[in-house]
């Protein structure tokens, strides 16, 4: 029988990797979310089922299909159907707001909407302007036995059809899969950008399939087939909850523990206190809530080999928090949505917190370049560039961004400066981007300061992240006010908060007489960032 590696590696696409796995490990629970349970075949069969009906109301490959929930047992049911049709994956936030919804639906030429039923009031608001044709509503239940309270679509959202209907319907269909080459585009993973709107990063069944088989190589410590048990709190439409612990667990056998809401810490920590997990995903903020819970060091921490950082760094004092509960520290990856994501982790079995990044995955190029693109010498500061099976092609219709992306001899600028050490790992020390990471979501501070322009009152901004012990960053603006008015912190707070998702609103404001410029008027937020 072959290994999840050798799975991964002799694929033609996702659908054949997760079909392989289905079939291997049959009857063995490979989701829950509270109460709820999903086998491998169960999920599958159901799968199908959905693909069978997207199949029928004109769904095909290549199509656009955007999926929009948090974690619930719909998501890896939808993924597997989407999949199977060869149609492109979009995977949007349920908590974005109309205005970056209607963009994103819109630059990916979505026609296909999945959502759950209780986040689809923002899509509902924008239907008009969109080119969906059809849209299918998740509930809490959907994928299982269970009857579990679920708030209604939207009611101002008209036609649409609920998931177990669909589901339903399609179980009586036939429905082959999509022949699918593994240079075929898979998903359209959607980043924020320093300046304009939000680019799709275009990943190909390649990209994500090479990133799974380069991490079961790196520490198969961490992918034992048939034993892990994996807690997801990271939400699945970020690409590190999407590749790593959906994909990567699913294909060796391992169980998800599903978090649908992380932010209810009570529920959270009764998920996991009796689910004897072996690795769990996180950030900064995350780790350190559970850690304040009076009832997690209850928790049966007897086989946990590796809990992972990602999205933003941790902090040194969460993660002795958490090793003197769990008896582990925190170990930190790095990578982002161009990557598939991984191209460096640490090595789970850290005895203390580390600071740094990892080394390469197998079959990664890192080089760290000077503004010149020179390489750097060792211990010295540039930005990481990477060149990989999992480096994205480029940005979907976005032939100008592409180009600016890579390098003359073609790897990508994450824009992230870094320092190599001497063991082969890297930090990063710095971004050369300015972009903020509040939460392991990044927050660009263009977007920021657009929308708190539009404040009556506000005539320039400025946006910088500040530290902030919850949440690695917070959102800090500077403005200036408008001679003669009253405009107050809490009015900017409001007006961000109708316009932008809970994270990118700022936490901090401050008033200032001008935004520092340079001799050509260029914004200088080095200098706000000196002084604050």
């Amino acid at each position: 029988m072959a290994t999840p590696i050798e799975r991964a590696q002799s694929a033609s696409s996702i659908y054949e990797f997760l079909t392989n796995a289905a079939q291997v490990y049959g009857d063995a629970v490979a989701f829950t979310c509270g109460p709820m349970r999903l086998s491998f075949e169960r999920m599958a069969e159901l799968g199908d089922a959905l693909a069978a009906y997207l199949h029928s109301v004109g769904v095909s490959k290549g199509d656009r299909v955007a999926l929009m929930t948090p974690n619930l047992l719909a998501f890896p049911i939808a993924t597997f159907g989407i999949q199977k049709l060869g149609a492109l994956q979009v995977n949007v936030n349920p908590l974005y707001t109309a205005t970056e919804l209607e963009h994103q639906l819109n630059d990916a030429g979505v026609e296909t909407l999945i959502v759950f039923s209780g986040t689809s009031a923002a899509f509902a608001s924008v239907r008009e302007q969109t080119n969906v044709k059809r849209v299918i509503a998740i509930h809490v239940g959907d994928g299982s036995d269970m009857d579990i309270p679920s708030p209604p679509p939207d009611e101002a959202l008209g036609d649409c059809v609920s998931f177990a209907d669909a589901l339903q319907l399609g179980a009586d269909l036939d429905c082959a899969p999509a022949k699918i080459a593994r240079s075929e585009l898979a998903l359209l993973q959607y980043t924020g950008g320093t300046t304009g709107p939000s680019k799709g990063a275009m990943l190909s069944h390649a990209n994500v399939l090479s990133n799974i088989a380069q991490a079961y190589a790196h520490d198969p410590n961490i992918f034992v087939d048939g034993q892990e048990v994996v807690v997801t709190a990271i939400p699945m439409y970020h690409i590190f909850a999407l590749t790593v612990n959906f994909m990567m667990y699913f294909g060796c056998g391992g169980k998800n523990v599903l978090i649908t809401n992380p932010r209810d810490m009570d529920a959270f920590t009764a998920s996991i206190k009796a689910s004897r997990f072996t690795v769990m995903t996180g950030v900064n903020s995350l780790f350190a809530g559970l850690t304040m819970h009076p009832e997690f060091p209850d928790t049966d921490f007897s086989g946990v080999k590796a809990c992972i950082n990602g999205g933003t760094a941790a902090l040194a004092a969460t993660s002795d928090k958490w090793q003197s509960i769990t008896g582990i520290p925190l170990i930190q990856g790095y990578g982002l949505s161009e990557t598939s994501p991984i191209l460096t982790l640490a090595m789970s079995g850290a005895k203390t917190f580390t600071g740094h990044i990892g080394s390469a995955i197998p079959g990664t190029d890192i080089k760290l370049l000077d503004d010149k693109d020179q390489e750097v010498p060792l211990g010295e500061r540039g930005e990481l560039v990477a060149k990989g099976p999992q480096v994205t092609a480029g940005y979907y219709q976005r032939e100008d961004a592409t180009k600016e992306a890579f390098t003359a001899d073609g790897f990508f600028r994450t824009g992230d400066i870094a320092i190599a050490e001497q063991d082969g790992v890297y930090r990063i020390v710095d971004r050369k981007k300015d972009m903020v990471i509040v939460s392991g979501f990044n927050v660009y501070p263009n977007d920021v300061e657009q929308v708190a322009a539009t404040c009556d009152g506000v005539v320039e901004c400025a946006c910088l992240g500040v530290p902030d012990a919850k949440t690695g960053e917070a959102v800090k603006l500077f403005v200036v006010k408008a001679e003669g008015s009253a405009v107050t912190a809490e009015d900017i707070i409001a007006h961000c908060r109708e316009q932008m998702t809970a994270y990118k609103v700022p936490k901090q404001i401050e008033f200032i007489d001008e935004v520092p410029k340079s001799a050509v008027g260029k914004m200088l937020r080095r200098v706000l960032r000196v002084s604050n």
